[in-house]
């Protein structure tokens, strides 16, 4: 399988970079540089904007660790270690400065490649996670959670604070019936005492901006003795 992408290996031992470099091309990576020194590596890395990176942490001008630091001021690629250092505290450390995997000396080229290919499939999941749109949909009702704006037939509905919060918890169970501890809870984050009528006044507010008739509400309904519902047509139940 052909992978559109770029790696750049920093690392100063020739024959382990030539190795990697003819089983990534193999693997279906489209271009790999290489690089033996920090300084070298560095003006690579500016150079091609790689899609990822192979850091060796022992460098002749340097610790691979330093070069990791200088990538993260401005670019978020993975990052994998490659090192003789297996002692436990190295792998955290090149983790916590920003690494994203670390492979210990000796290693296989083909365990390294998949690890590559594994750093491809997450940052593909992630982006798939970021373009879709948490978008609620219920009847007449659609509520953007990235925006945190509620549209009735299309027109938006000017809520405040307190009351996307009730009415985002409402279309996320829509047709079930939200006792007013729980509405409490979730939407205050505190514990319901029951004698505060700050989630009635809330309900009616509400029912104002999403009904055509509050006095005779078609969508917010209270379930007497059990708390409110949002009744939509072709919704959960």
């Amino acid at each position: 399988m052909s992978l559109n992408k770029k790696i750049l290996i920093i690392e100063d031992e020739a024959d382990i970079s030539r190795l990697l470099q003819t089983v990534l091309l193999k693997e279906g990576i489209a271009e790999v540089f290489t690089a033996g020194t920090a300084v070298e590596g560095l003006e690579q890395f500016r150079a091609v904007q790689p899609d990822l990176v192979l850091l060796d942490i022992m460098l002749p001008d340097g610790e691979g660790y330093e070069v990791c630091k200088s990538i993260r001021e401005t670019s978020h690629v993975p990052i994998l270690f490659l090192s003789a250092k297996t002692e436990e505290v190295d792998k955290l450390l090149g983790l916590a400065i920003g690494g994203d995997d670390y492979i210990t000396k000796p290693f296989s080229p083909k365990e390294v490649a998949y690890r590559i290919k594994a750093q491809f499939r997450r940052a593909n999941y992630q982006q798939i996670e970021e373009k879709v749109k948490p978008v609620i949909k219920a009847g007449s009702f659609e509520f953007d959670e990235e925006r945190m704006e509620l549209t009735k037939n299309g027109q938006l509905i000017e809520l405040k604070p307190k009351e996307l919060g009730i009415m985002m918890l409402l279309l996320k169970h829509q047709n079930q019936i939200i006792s007013k501890e729980k509405l409490y809870d979730r939407v205050w984050g505190e514990e319901f005492y029951g004698s505060d009528n700050t989630v009635m006044v809330h309900i009616r507010r509400l029912r104002e901006k999403i009904e055509d008739d509050p006095s005779n509400p078609q969508y917010l309904l209270t379930v007497k003795g059990l708390g409110y519902k949002l009744s939509v047509k072709g919704g959960a139940s």
